[in-house]
């Protein structure tokens, strides 16, 4: 009984794709490339005459997939994901893995959950495959395959790769503000653990070239008393910065007391927002 249930179950999943038309890898052109950096692993795999797959992941996010076609209007209506088992294991069942959206521009973005479901099934020899029902506005079905050949020797690398990822990225340290309570301008722990990302990365990357330091203060108090703690807390952390072994001529720094509030100083919340050092970090990106 199970194994008529789950024949009917693998008849409904097949039969649609009787008219697909079809793209993937040969045995001989299935490949997987790895480009490797402390920024970013990417696990790339090229499908001859439809586009790109690739399992993508930054310094200081989860690891996404996105299958980009060389014509971006294929995946209009989204897609549906699913584990296949290559021709040669008949006795092994698809098994679903989501349905998939289409981004803007046409490609499809798998969701960091689906993403690794792709990752277990092309470790196990399964094929991840994306099929929709628009294919040219035909009554065709559109299937493409993810070819696990070649790939569980590049997935090694790329696992080594990963574990090598910087904490963070440019985008979550180019522009960071640390809070101080009232009246004060020490480093608490928490900010010092800021501090200290904001240092691993730019000491990884050479392409920084300045850092803003920036002191505020709330609008309580004397004005020039405020300039004055706006100073210290600029000051305080310029320093914490070279004395953890930042160059100090890539630093600027400055103060402004309650000039520059970013919300009006009307609330104890409001307030406690102003009461902040603000750091961004100036990048000269590579030609």
């Amino acid at each position: 009984m199970f194994i008529r249930l789950m024949s009917c179950l693998l008849l409904l999943v097949v039969a649609p794709l009787v008219h697909a038309v079809s793209y993937q890898a040969t045995i001989e052109d299935s490949n997987w490339e790895l480009e490797s950096s402390i920024f970013v692993c990417r696990l790339s795999h090229k499908i001859p005459s439809f586009g790109t797959a690739v399992f993508e992941h930054e310094a200081g996010l989860s690891v996404h997939f996105l299958l980009d076609p060389n014509e971006k209007g294929h995946f209009s209506n989204g897609a549906t994901l699913v584990a296949e088992a290559p021709p040669w294991r008949p006795d092994v069942f698809p098994a679903s893995i989501g349905p998939v959206k289409s981004t803007a521009a046409g490609q499809l973005d798998v969701k960091t959950k689906d993403t690794k479901a792709m990752l277990a099934a092309l470790h196990k020899g399964l094929m991840p495959t994306f099929t929709t029902n628009d294919w040219y506005g035909t009554p065709d079905f559109l299937r493409v395959a993810i070819s696990g050949i070649n790939f569980r020797e590049a997935f090694n690398d790329y696992v080594a790769c990963v574990a090598k990822l910087l904490p963070v990225n440019y985008r979550q340290v180019a522009r960071t503000a640390v809070l101080f309570p009232p009246g004060e301008w020490r480093l608490s722990d928490s900010t010092r653990a800021r501090l200290d990302m904001i240092i691993l990365y730019v000491k990884n990357d050479n392409s920084v070239q300045a850092i803003y330091v920036d002191g505020h203060s709330d609008s309580a108090g004397r004005r020039l008393a405020n300039r004055d703690l706006s100073k210290k807390r600029a000051e305080v952390v310029s320093e914490y910065f070279t004395q953890n072994g930042l160059t100090g001529d890539m630093i600027t720094t400055r103060y402004h007391g309650e000039r520059y509030p970013v919300v009006p100083n009307n609330s104890k919340a409001n307030r406690a927002r102003n009461r902040r050092v603000t750091i961004r970090l100036d990048k000269v990106e590579k030609e």
